[in-house]
């Protein structure tokens, strides 16, 4: 199947998942996966970075219209986009001409985690402190971010290594 083809079917997927099932699950009001960013984990490196922010935006309002949550999805999700070439600068060495799509078996396991757990966290981070738009619970806001960001890396990681060479 075509790359196009590919990231449409993985687009649609991973906004209906999150929208229909992801979004109805709270435990304790302290965790929401939020696995949609998979969509722009799994972007192909030389990706134009301003496709990248486009997709990223179209994918974080579809979130937002479904989620009513007035922009905060797009917002992280354009900024994880933005900083995505860079993280991925700092973990892999690419050579040029080569185009990989971003997974265990393209960047090795030690790579592709550290590369994964720092976009999320960057994206949880930003998104929990847009909902809360303070610091006065700081604690507990650290906490959501934790156990969101550390549960949306295992589904993460699952759907990663369901995932053949």
């Amino acid at each position: 199947m075509p790359v196009v083809l590919q990231n449409i079917f993985r687009f649609i997927l991973l906004v209906l998942f999150q929208v229909l099932v992801l979004n109805n699950i709270q435990f304790l009001g302290y965790i929401n996966p939020y696995l949609y960013i998979l969509f722009i984990l799994s972007l192909p490196v030389s990706t134009p970075r301003w496709f990248s922010l486009v997709l990223a935006f179209v994918l974080g309002l579809s979130i937002d219209a479904f989620s009513n949550t007035m922009g905060m999805h797009a917002f992280a999700t354009v900024l994880v986009a933005f900083l995505r070439n860079g993280i991925i600068k700092l973990f892999i060495s690419i050579e040029e001409g080569n185009n990989p799509t971003p997974s265990f078996y393209t960047f090795g396991v030690g790579a592709y985690i550290k590369y994964m757990v720092m976009m999320v966290m960057i994206h949880h981070t930003t998104l929990f402190f847009l909902e809360a738009f303070s610091f006065a619970h700081f604690w507990i806001l650290s906490t959501k971010i934790i156990l969101s960001s550390l549960v949306t890396i295992l589904l993460i990681l699952g759907f990663q290594s369901l995932k053949t060479k």
